[in-house]
């Protein structure tokens, strides 16, 4: 019997499982960090680490660990409908819930006797459990001459706009620059259901992102947010 305790949570500007881009660096405008807790929460577990751009993420699916799995699941790049191996997939419902994401490193920060891994661009909800972290080594990690299968390739985006009134929510942010590419970026990665984008859809979607309610409308490959709100 086996038991993995987190070694820290991380903090990102996605507060729900549908606004997450499907990889890491797709949504490079989005920093984001781990709060390291507990024995791990000391300078000399970070020792050294400013040496490597990336490492490895490794975290848990806890929002899914209840759902179970199933040997096989519908990838979005395959449009939702075809099947194909859960192991040779990404799926976040596994046998163990256990995903890892290559992340730039930005830093470490000290505020207080709490220590933050300060990163750059993630594919996690806010509050996912980090299990480990580990350098990313180019020489052994990085493979030139390997295949993608299905996901050879970047997805495509779509354009994306934003009405008068939700450009003038977010002129009142202090941060407004950020949070308005993170917004662009995310949408431009159509987060709807993979079986939803070849068809018409009139649906007001809504993603939260920071403190706020993101609502967007997608027609004709033009993702335009019609509404920010606070939350």
């Amino acid at each position: 019997m086996y038991s993995i305790e987190p070694i820290g949570f991380i903090e990102s500007p996605y507060k729900e499982k549908f606004a997450v881009p499907r990889q890491p660096r797709l949504v490079p405008a989005a920093c984001s960090r781990v709060k390291l807790l507990g024995k791990a929460n000391c300078p000399e577990a970070l020792r050294g680490i400013e040496q490597f751009s990336h490492v490895w993420l490794l975290f848990l699916f806890d929002q899914n660990l209840q759902a179970g799995w199933k040997p096989t699941v519908r990838p979005p790049r395959l449009g939702g409908n075809e099947r194909i191996g859960v192991f040779a997939s990404r799926s976040t419902f596994r046998p163990n819930g256990i995903g890892m994401s290559a992340v730039e490193v930005k830093g470490v920060t000290k505020q207080g006797e709490q220590i933050y891994l300060d990163l750059g661009s993630v594919d996690l909800v806010d509050g996912t459990p980090i299990v480990d972290i580990k350098p990313y080594i180019p020489y052994s990690d990085q493979v030139n001459e390997a295949s993608g299968g299905y996901a050879e390739h970047e997805p495509t985006t779509l354009t994306v706009s934003f009405s008068a009134e939700a450009l003038a929510v977010l002129k009142l942010r202090p941060q407004q620059e950020m949070e308005a590419k993170v917004i662009e970026q995310v949408l431009a990665q159509d987060p709807r259901p993979a079986y939803k984008r070849a068809k018409p859809d009139s649906k007001e979607y809504a993603v939260n992102l920071f403190d706020l309610n993101v609502k967007f409308i997608v027609a004709d490959n033009l993702v335009t947010v019609t509404a920010i709100e606070r939350f």
